[in-house]
């Protein structure tokens, strides 16, 4: 086969003997000269010598590139799906808005007007109790009058309703 300039490989030794693949690859010895022999030049000389390390390193470079272009590939899938879900979302109106660096200033702004009126309402509800309270001690002030001066129906004093007996 190598006079021939023939590949060498299993299969072709196989079907050269005229017995099955698993015949060669049992016998590690056999395997091992068809291993040897296709790692050989051929004697028919070909212009680029193509040999079992040169294939099985070839064969390792294609399955490493594969795996890169699987990995670049999924990385583009995942970017390319976040774009389109970008868009729809933006398209839809259920995304956020362009301008929502604006948005999240006048949000603070408010926020800070929200809570300053939340103080003057707090001084005002202190404002008012005070006001209350003055209101009920001058109220007790002009009733403890009106009944020291025993003046009841007078003006200025103030009526208790009667109950009916």
């Amino acid at each position: 086969m190598r006079t021939e300039g023939s590949e060498i490989t299993i299969s072709s030794v196989a079907v050269r003997a005229k017995v099955h693949r698993s015949f060669i690859h049992r016998h590690l010895d056999l395997r091992a000269d068809v291993y040897d022999a296709a790692d050989q030049p051929s004697i028919a000389g070909t212009a680029t010598m193509t040999t079992r390390r040169s294939l099985d390193a070839d064969n390792l470079n294609l399955r490493a590139t594969v795996r890169r272009q699987t990995q670049h590939i999924a990385d583009l899938e995942a970017r390319l799906s976040e774009l389109l879900g970008e868009q729809a979302y933006s398209r839809t109106g259920l995304g956020a808005p362009h301008n929502h660096a604006v948005l999240e200033d006048q949000n603070h702004t408010l926020q800070n007007e929200i809570q300053e009126l939340q103080a003057k309402l707090q001084d005002r509800d202190e404002e008012l109790g005070a006001a209350r309270e003055a209101n009920r001690q001058l109220m007790g002030q002009l009733n403890k009058a009106a009944a020291a001066n025993g003046s009841a129906g007078q003006p200025g004093g103030i009526q208790r309703p009667t109950r009916p007996d």
